[in-house]
């Protein structure tokens, strides 16, 4: 592993990386980091039983789409907001006529208010029609597969194909650096003490139980320590 300003990064083949993003998660976790951001990152990185093209690709793709704006977190769609726009224009003349200027003018402004809630609505749709279909066909052909909050900063990228299989490089950022300089403390201790990391194996008991008749176990959030 190498560590610079920009993060801790590791170049090897798939099963490397897998083992970088568990290393960091692992830290993460030991730090007492255990918030949103932290899932997002955890399910975000490269698992052992995943392809890069295929579900880094996806899950990229769906991390860095357009989120919702406040007019969809309230539930209301553009058409609704618009309709709500032409009440409070209506409620805004009704007060002019009352002479009641100040209730005119607070009617007026949400109704304003709605308007922009609606074309910002209507403009979100409409970017996350095309953005899947161009990140998948164009940015994965110029960038690498990135994730980003406010914890963590990463990218993963393929580097070259040979006789010995795929190479990558896997890059990790810690936003703050406070908790980066924990986390790389973290890091050197596994270094020194762990004479071997088991890379976390896809949990399969679902088939098991159903061959075998049982229930599955019930299953436990975070990610396991691997180490021997």
């Amino acid at each position: 592993m190498e560590e610079s300003i920009s993060g801790f990064k590791v170049r090897g083949d798939w099963g490397d990386i897998v083992e970088h993003g568990e290393r960091i998660a692992l830290a993460l976790r030991e730090t007492g980091t255990d918030d949103d951001a932290f899932y997002e990152f955890d399910d975000w990185r490269p698992k052992s039983h995943e392809r890069i093209d295929e579900d880094v690709s996806e899950k990229t793709a769906e991390q860095a789409s357009v989120g919702e704006g406040e007019g969809e977190q309230a539930g209301k769609t553009p058409g609704g907001d618009l309709q709500t726009a032409g009440e409070k224009l209506t409620e805004s003349y009704e007060k002019v006529e009352e002479n009641d200027t100040e209730s005119a003018m607070e009617s007026w402004g949400e109704s304003i208010g709605h308007v922009a809630r609606a074309a910002d609505s209507a403009s979100r749709k409409a970017l996350r029609k095309v953005e899947d279909t161009v990140y998948r066909k164009v940015m994965t052909q110029m960038a690498p597969y990135y994730f980003d909050n406010e914890l963590v900063s990463a990218n993963v990228q393929e580097v070259g194909r040979g006789e010995n299989g795929e190479t990558f490089v896997f890059e990790v950022n810690v936003n703050d650096d406070e908790l980066k300089d924990e986390v790389s403390d973290i890091l050197a201790d596994y270094e020194s003490e762990i004479d071997r990391w088991h890379v976390e194996a896809e949990k399969r008991t679902k088939d098991v139980a159903a061959a075998e008749g049982v229930e599955p176990p019930a299953e436990e959030g975070g990610p396991d320590s691997t180490m021997t």
